[in-house]
């Protein structure tokens, strides 16, 4: 859903669903690997026009890092115009991102909030860094979802129904991912 607001609302002609390689700053508990969460991606983005799922960050070695990935896209496409998208909680982490003066120089930064990290807080935790004050903010409805969620939720066995889209729920639970034992058992 963030993906497809951003689409429509800052009028990007494409968004690039890009699932991390190596976490750089933690250990994925449960992670399925990288192969696996691509899948997932491309499961979710079926039918949503417009967004499409990269391997950019899975097929490089060493640590993720956005910094990283678009230098390699603005040295591939120096005419395209670049944003992230994120979710306030990791906009309100910028500061601690590897290079993250540089993201701000190569990308528009688009947030959308999340509960407990709006615009103010997150303009406030990111005001020190240069090209901060670029950074955009867009609406979408508030479904507070996130990956962590969605892992703690299979592995207590609670519904995750209209969290995931319905074929990405399916995968799961064919591949037994974060607990899950039957589709009938994840929803």
């Amino acid at each position: 859903m963030c993906a497809a607001e951003a689409r429509a609302q800052l009028g990007l002609d494409q968004v690039m669903v890009v699932p991390m390689g190596q976490a750089p700053h933690r250990t994925l508990e449960y992670d399925p690997g990288p192969d696996v969460r691509f899948e997932l991606c491309e499961l979710a983005c079926v039918g949503e026009e417009g967004l499409e799922v990269s391997r950019a960050e899975l097929d490089r070695s060493g640590p993720s890092y956005t910094s990283d990935t678009l230098k390699a896209w603005r040295e591939q496409a120096p005419e395209d115009e670049l944003v992230v998208l994120l979710g306030g909680d990791q906009a309100a982490a910028l500061p601690s991102w590897h290079e993250p003066e540089t993201v701000l120089s190569l990308a528009t930064v688009a947030v959308v909030e999340r509960e407990g990290y709006e615009a103010v807080h997150v303009r406030d935790r990111i005001s020190a860094l240069a090209g901060a004050e670029a950074v955009e903010f867009f609406d979408m409805p508030r479904l507070d979802v996130s990956s962590t969620l969605v892992r703690e939720r299979a592995r207590a066995g609670r519904p995750l129904r209209h969290l995931v889209p319905d074929p990405v729920l399916e995968a799961m639970a064919a591949r037994g991912l974060y607990g899950l034992r039957t589709p009938a058992g994840a929803r």
